[in-house]
């Protein structure tokens, strides 16, 4: 996780001194080219306050959701980019632009607090519950109360988290992901 983070700080640092020039990695809605921005939007952000506000539940909540191993990780990372992006892509305002990791921040809230109870493990359930009491505030996030957030990619974030917690559950994983 922290490597993951360290790579978007320089990457935040290389649109800053280029201009902003990594900003065109947003997700524009519904324009077909923007397709190909849903993964790398993730990556982006607009200024390091963006960044910053990201940084600490990044850290943590995937810290949590590596635990499960690498693979299923990546896996449940990926899950929450795609149906993130392709829900901001959907339905955001026209002539918006998207970036940001806070669609996976949301997602691996998702992910943690279902996991535990989809997998029954008293463990996880008890994680989920510890992330629950301490980030449960992020879930304002989730509904259309600031123009400048875009609780699109919050909505789609949590319910790709939860989409991940079914299907990378114990019980349901693909083969591919198992340990």
């Amino acid at each position: 996780m922290a490597a993951w983070v360290a790579l978007l700080w320089l990457l935040e640092g290389i649109d800053s001194i280029t201009g902003h020039a990594l900003d065109t990695f947003g997700i524009q809605a519904r324009d077909f080219g923007e397709l190909r921005d849903v993964i790398p939007a993730s990556f982006m952000h607009f200024g390091f306050s963006h960044l910053a506000a990201n940084t600490v539940p990044l850290l943590v909540l995937g810290f949590l959701a590596a635990l499960r191993g690498l693979k299923v990780f990546v896996g449940v990372i990926l899950t929450i980019m795609i149906i993130s992006g392709l829900g901001v892509w959907f339905i955001a305002p026209p002539d918006s632009n998207t970036a940001g990791a806070s669609g996976v921040v949301f997602g691996l809230f998702g992910y943690l607090v279902v996991r535990g109870f989809v997998d029954k493990r008293v463990t996880d359930v008890l994680i989920g519950v510890v992330v629950a009491v301490l980030y449960w505030s992020i879930l304002a996030g989730a509904f259309p109360t600031n123009e400048a957030i875009s609780w699109q990619g919050h909505l789609f974030g949590l319910i790709g988290g939860v989409a991940a917690a079914f299907f990378f559950s114990d019980r349901r994983m693909p083969k591919l992901f198992k340990r």
